[in-house]
């Protein structure tokens, strides 16, 4: 899709998974737009305008600490729940939110559909678009990415991080090291016997190295 939209001279492409719940971008350049990005730029149109209710968006643990720091600097809160569209529903029926989604591109307007929709979330987004007068390629740097790096380990047996000493203390030292810097998010699959290391700061050097560390350390004591 991203050569196509190169080779015509598009303004950006939109893809959709198998079912249409989910939707991705690319700008004009071929250039990735998922979902922290599309949470980003419908969150502040919405609040603009004042239809983002209780100036809140809802996403998982997994979406990047950019969307937070976004957000934040024009006075929203995010709320995090577990991976999963379920968990993201749950908790905007919950406080009475109206946008959340995923990272993977599973976004939520509840004003509109009960459920993912990805025409629905491109709709809303060439809407914004519009509205704002701004090429996707540049109202997608309402937010940057923090340096992220994740890590996928190979178990045998999926035991609680917190009954592993050596794990815990791992996770420990690197939030330790990390400070207000960044984050870590160690958990496990739901689906595949894997541990996922997941962190995120501004020092990209440092949290391959946390990363790996961490990594190396689930694989002896789990592997």
């Amino acid at each position: 899709m991203a050569s196509v939209v190169r080779e015509r001279g598009a303004d950006l492409g939109i893809a959709l998974d198998g079912d249409a719940d989910r939707v991705v971008f690319v700008d004009h350049t071929g250039s990735d737009v998922d979902g922290d990005r599309i949470l980003a730029m419908t969150a502040l149109a919405m609040h603009r305008r004042g239809a983002l209710r209780n100036a809140t968006v809802v996403a998982t643990v997994m979406s990047n600490l950019g969307l937070e720091h976004a957000l934040r600097g024009a006075g929203i809160r995010l709320v995090r729940t577990d991976v999963g569209d379920r968990y993201v529903v749950e908790e905007m029926r919950r406080g009475g939110h109206n946008l959340g989604g995923e990272q993977s591109g599973h976004i939520l307007f509840l004003d509109h559909a009960t459920t993912g929709d990805g025409i629905l979330s491109a709709l809303q987004v060439l809407s914004t678009m519009l509205e704002s007068g701004r090429s996707l390629a540049d109202l997608k740097h309402v937010m940057e990415r923090v340096p992220q790096k994740l890590v996928n380990v190979r178990v045998k047996h999926k035991r609680p991080f917190a009954d592993v000493p050596l794990i815990a203390a791992a996770i420990a030292r690197a939030e330790e090291e990390l400070a207000e810097r960044g984050r870590i998010l160690v958990r496990y699959s739901g689906t595949e016997a894997l541990a996922r290391v997941m962190i995120e700061g501004d020092d990209p050097g440092l949290i391959d190295e946390l990363a790996g560390g961490v990594a190396r350390i689930i694989e002896t004591a789990l592997g």
